[in-house]
């Protein structure tokens, strides 16, 4: 499948999962590819009993992950929760991958999601011809996930309007969907669970209801805990960019990623590592994601527009453009930093030069 742009992790992380299910001989819930236990593992990463090496998908707090995968073995839904570019979505994706073999059935919620995208829709061809009926029934991800026992993913639940939310709350409370057209419900098969995906901080988000939140346990996905995590992040994500997209660049070097790290990480603190100065906050979050997508951008710009090593000039534009999200509020943020903190760093003269020159 090597002309698919980015591969399912339950496809890109076959020959792992496959792996840790033949050396999985614990109890499993019903439907679950593999035990709890096992799940945790294909998260954090580790060595199987044959010498395997399972990668890390998730670096961070191992108990907030065992404390996810118990919640999706009990009858409560599982609410990642927390800042943008938190990895909410990456842990989703592979926790449904590694329970369920499956991390496809997905409904991207928006402020225009409707109830038919979580509940049923109708094929309405078949609905004028012939009335309602199970064939004019167009099942939803959530009602697929009933089904077959699977794990059901919804993202960014908080932009759904509320009561389009509220739709979930007999799902998850009766484990059913009633289905008045034809007289009938769908009763989900065990091993069915949710994993529902919000942030904290954008504009446009909708609180739930109270009766909504109690079907839910909720995991705060936090920021990186130090410096050297998110540089590993960061580096192990932009090596996986690099393998997949084929570029013709040279590996970055671990200290071009120590500085975005340490640009991003100073900005959004509004302190200098060594704690002697005060900054101003930007508007926009600058999380993990986002220094992962700069070195991308920097990498093929070196790739492409220059002789495939990375330096400052190719990932000045990135900087920028992630810090810089207000015209008039992050100019200001970013001018001040620029002069007061990169420009006095010996070995910083190359990124100062390179993000002065772009007269942002």
């Amino acid at each position: 499948m090597a002309h698919i742009l980015r591969e399912h992790a339950e496809h890109l992380y076959a020959q792992e999962l496959e792996e840790l299910r033949k050396s999985d001989s614990g109890k499993r819930p019903a439907n679950w590819t593999m035990t709890p236990q096992s799940v945790v593992t294909y998260l954090l990463g580790g060595r199987l009993p044959n010498g395997f090496e399972v990668s890390p998908k998730y670096i961070g707090n191992r108990r907030l992950m065992e404390i996810a995968v118990a919640t999706l073995t009990t009858d409560r839904a599982l609410l990642l929760y927390g800042l943008p570019g938190t990895a909410k979505s990456w842990v989703s994706e592979h926790l449904a991958a590694a329970i369920s073999g499956d991390s496809t059935l997905i409904v991207q919620g928006t402020a225009g999601t409707g109830e038919e995208a979580i509940r049923y829709g109708w094929n309405y061809a078949r609905l004028l011809a012939e009335g309602p009926s199970e064939k004019a029934l167009v099942e939803t991800p959530v009602v697929r996930a009933m089904k077959d026992g699977k794990i059901a993913r919804i993202e960014e639940l908080t932009r759904i309007g509320a009561d389009v939310q509220d739709t979930l709350i007999t799902i998850l409370s009766e484990k059913a969907l009633p289905i008045p057209e034809l007289n009938t419900e769908v009763q989900a098969t065990r091993g069915f669970n949710i994993i529902a995906t919000a942030n904290n901080r954008d504009k446009g988000v909708n609180d739930l209801s109270s009766a909504l939140k109690r079907r839910f346990n909720t995991v705060i996905l936090p920021v990186p805990a130090s410096m050297e995590e998110e540089i590993d992040i960061v580096q192990r994500r932009v090596e996986s960019f690099e393998k997949v997209m084929e570029l013709p660049a040279e590996k970055p070097a671990l200290e071009e990623i120590r500085r975005i790290v340490t640009i991003f990480r100073e900005l959004r603190a509004g302190l200098t590592l060594d704690g002697k100065s005060k900054l101003k906050v930007p508007s926009g979050t600058l999380s993990t994601a986002e220094a992962i997508s700069v070195m991308n951008s920097g990498l093929a710009m070196a790739a492409y527009f220059g002789d495939g090593r990375l330096t400052a000039a190719d990932l000045a534009a990135g900087v920028v453009g992630a810090v810089v999200k207000d015209p008039v509020q992050d100019k200001v943020v970013w001018q001040e930093y620029l002069e007061t903190v990169v420009k006095t760093r010996e070995d910083w003269k190359d990124i100062y030069r390179a993000c002065r020159d772009l007269g942002i």
